[in-house]
């Protein structure tokens, strides 16, 4: 494309040099940069892009996008300044790869927890209406049947636009995808034009990130103020900062709960390891799905549905049968002992309650609660003794172990997360650092119906340790030490 047409809507300060040349490609890495790209040059919480313009020229770009013009400029290369150029990728993203945004119905997703489940089931459920539809999820991207791999919850600006070119090239007409909160503070989806988003709830995560929980909430919320009028929010108005939400958007505003009036309403007339049923705006229906937690991505699946135009009726009846996403509350039961295994993503305070309390709410008799789990190394140290002290409130038996220690030490970790454990339940817990093993000796606890819960992982299918990534599945390994018991 043109390099002026490029520049659409982007606020620009100083251009050096001429804009009507051609531009290949689009690279924010120096590394990646070929003959006739456009540089954009982006500061980075570890690397300052600028740093590599001299870089990207002679690996072939003839255009930068900067906010710092350089000392010295070369003739043959068109520079352009702008206020932000975090900002300015996803417009030039946008331009580039055709508007694909504007070509679809795009459906985002944010919040703390929940976000993998509600856009997987929309995926699912706008398939089932027999639309072609893509996915961009923490587990995966999904073009129809066509699964891509995922690194990011949500990919940079660059990588987005390519992939929503692709889904419109495609055939696609809705695509769902998670907003995290990196993604909406770094700009990663500026540009985009959004038909609708949706928020679940807000609890402590990240802080190592942003700092501050208020910090955390206004950056969530900063997406939601930029909405078009055309275009629909849906909130959970039983999160007690959900209706703060959308406060200031121009967006039309709809708003789910199960215990405040709102647009739609829903009520658990009964929880159990069978599945949901409740009521959805008065009428009766049963989901598959387990726990008041995804009673409530139900009913924000439900309100995005009737707000993309879909009946209501046959839309609570597809519902009623799908299944939510991996690793969130899969669980398998061994055939001899009846011993309930339950694999789940919860890494977070708020996301291990919520998963404890829905299973010390379906369990039966005197069957105990077995909670196998660690915390991520390099992220949020402040919710790590939270996390343990949860765990052993809710738990009868619990093993601290890692998670993805990443460059931390392990046993650094799971010191500080003893620090959150008081007196009492001290006795309730041990430590085992090799995550293979603590799930093992979880197995080797468990009597006749006793529930184990391995959280923090997922669908991870890795364990990521001083920079390397080595299989491990915790599905997986449960699954064969079940097997085991079974011989």
């Amino acid at each position: 494309m043109i390099l002026a047409d490029l520049l659409y809507k982007v606020s620009i300060r100083a251009v050096l040099g001429n804009t009507n040349i051609e531009v290949n490609d689009l690279q924010i890495d120096s590394r990646k940069v070929g003959n006739a790209s456009c540089f954009i040059a982006i500061k980075g919480s570890v690397n300052d892009g600028h740093q590599f313009i001299d870089i990207a020229i002679k690996n072939g770009a003839k255009a930068i996008l900067c906010e710092v013009l350089p000392i010295e400029v070369s003739e043959k290369v068109t520079y352009v300044q702008v206020e932000n150029s975090a900002v300015a990728v996803g417009f030039l993203s946008h331009n580039f790869y055709g508007a694909p945004s504007e070509k679809i119905k795009l459906v985002g997703v944010t919040g703390t927890n929940g976000k993998t489940t509600i856009v997987t089931l929309l995926w699912k459920l706008f398939t089932a209406l027999g639309n072609e539809c893509g996915l961009i999820s923490t587990i995966q991207n999904q073009i129809g049947d066509t699964i891509l791999v995922s690194t990011h919850t949500t990919p940079d600006a660059i990588s987005l636009n390519s992939l929503l070119r692709k889904m419109v090239d495609a055939g696609c007409k809705y695509v769902f995808i998670e907003c995290s909160s990196h993604a909406i503070h770094q700009h990663r989806i500026s540009g985009l034009q959004f038909t609708g988003a949706l928020f679940s709830n807000i609890s402590h995560d990240h802080l190592d990130y942003h700092i501050t929980f208020d910090e955390y909430i206004n950056v969530k919320k900063s997406w939601f103020d930029g909405l078009p009028s055309n275009a629909f929010a849906i909130s959970n108005a039983d999160d007690k900062r959900g209706r703060v939400m959308l406060q200031n958007t121009i967006a039309k505003k709809y708003y789910y709960s199960l215990t405040t009036m709102a647009d739609c309403k829903g009520k658990i007339l009964d929880n159990s390891l069978t599945g949901l049923h409740m009521v959805v705006n008065d009428i009766d229906v049963y989901f598959r799905m387990i726990g008041e937690f995804n009673a409530y991505n139900l009913l924000a699946v439900f309100e995005a549905a009737i707000c993309l135009g879909q009946d209501k009726n046959l839309v609570l009846q597809l519902l009623s049968s799908l299944d939510g996403a991996e690793g969130r509350f899969d669980y398998m039961v061994s055939s001899r002992d009846k011993i309930i295994g339950i694999i789940d993503y919860a890494h977070t305070p708020d996301a291990l309650l919520n998963v404890l309390a829905t299973i010390k709410k379906l369990r039966q008799g005197n069957s105990r609660i077995i909670t196998v789990v660690g915390c991520g190394g390099d992220r949020d140290k402040s919710k790590r003794p939270i996390m343990a002290a949860v765990a052993c409130e809710y738990s009868d038996q619990v093993i601290f172990t890692s998670d993805n220690p990443r460059s931390e030490d392990p046993l650094e970790i799971l010191h500080e997360m003893e620090l959150g454990v008081n007196v009492v339940a001290r006795k309730k817990y041990i430590t085992i650092a090799d995550r293979k093993e603590a799930i093992k000796t979880a197995v080797r606890l468990a009597l006749k119906e006793d529930i184990i819960l391995v959280a923090g992982k997922g669908h991870e299918k890795y364990q990521e340790i001083k920079e390397v990534k080595y299989d491990f599945d915790d599905k997986q390994l449960l699954n064969e030490m079940f097997e085991l018991m079974e011989r």
